[in-house]
């Protein structure tokens, strides 16, 4: 006995291949996809709004103004005078300011390189699985969270002042140079202390750079007899040379940026701004002595904008030494 077949009647406006029986969907028109990628837009313009409204009348409103006032005798309370390249020519043949370049520069030079050899130093230690390990990332990350603040300036300045515990440490080991932050050729060394102690943000870098590198690479250098030493230098830094480019640019832009704590420890207002005799004269330092303590913010204008081009310059050599020593994976 056969069994017999039907066939399910097909939906109502379609076919039996599933199309329907007026034919193909149209594609939109031009004029109704323009006018709907024009509603999208706005909705995406009316998002960024804010950010849009906040970097125009914070960001590139008063950098424009800068630029113009740069090129200007401009001193707060009297309409800007033009006066062209005279604020520049003035800061290149002014002692204070050579000096203020000096100071920046040996405070990048010396404390970038060892704020970051702490840093990786720790990650290494904290890269191991041990008891506690999560207590101790979040101690040694602690400082940068407030090593920026005033308060920690200030008591930071109080360690490295006379008859403190810094100068009493010392001489106990029979060194006397008293406190540091009264000392010309001593405060710079105090900056650069409290630098090296914010180590906590690119340790935590380090640490996940660390985290990415193969173990099967280490055992098998190890099998071939590599040591620690040469463990890392061979394996470790080069698979972990993108993260330390990315710390070293990051750093060095910090440091060329420094205010804060070389305006609390070197005195602040109502003493010397920029330390004894000037010996924690960073750039930013006298820029804020000569716009806000002189009155002269065209010429303020004029160190900022010559600031941001060194900085320029220093990025730009940075990204082009890359090449030489930074080893991305294949096709990244």
């Amino acid at each position: 006995m056969g069994t017999a077949v039907t066939h399910a009647p097909a939906r109502e406006g379609l076919s039996e291949d599933s199309e329907p029986r007026h034919g193909p969907v149209k594609p939109e028109r031009p004029a109704a996809l323009k006018r709907r990628r024009r509603r999208e837009n706005l909705a995406g313009y009316l998002f960024m709004s804010p950010w849009i409204a906040g970097f125009l009348l914070l960001t590139a409103g008063p950098m424009v103004a800068s630029l113009y006032f740069a090129f200007t005798d401009y001193n707060l309370f009297d309409a800007p005078k033009w006066i062209g390249l005279d604020n520049f020519s003035e800061m290149f043949g002014d002692p204070r300011w050579r000096h203020s370049v000096q100071v920046t520069l040996w405070y990048v030079v010396v404390g970038t390189p060892l704020k970051l050899l702490a840093a990786l130093g720790v990650a290494l230690l904290l890269a191991q699985s041990r008891r506690g390990q999560g207590f101790y990332r979040a101690a040694f990350y602690a400082p940068s969270l407030i090593g920026a603040s005033v308060s920690v300036a200030i008591v930071w300045k109080a360690i490295f002042s006379d008859d403190a515990i810094v100068d009493r440490t010392q001489k106990i080991f029979g060194v006397d140079v008293g406190g540091w932050t009264g000392d010309p050729d001593m405060i710079i060394y105090s900056l650069v202390a409290l630098t090296v102690w914010q180590f906590g943000a690119p340790m935590v870098i380090f640490l996940a750079g660390l985290k990415q590198v193969p173990r099967e690479l280490y055992e098998a250098a190890e099998v071939d007899g590599a040591g620690k030493l040469r463990r890392f230098w061979n394996i470790t830094l080069p698979m972990i040379s993108p993260v330390l480019f990315f710390n070293v640019l990051l750093e060095t832009i910090h440091s060329f940026q420094i205010f804060s704590s070389a305006y609390i420890v070197g005195g602040g207002a109502g003493g010397n701004a920029c330390g004894p005799a000037d010996g924690s004269m960073v750039y930013t330092c006298y820029l804020y002595v000569q716009g806000f303590e002189n009155s002269r913010m065209g010429l303020a204008s004029a160190m900022a904008w010559m600031l941001l081009v060194a900085v320029a310059l220093v990025t730009a050599v940075l990204f082009w030494s890359q090449k030489r020593w930074v080893h991305y994976e294949e096709g990244a």
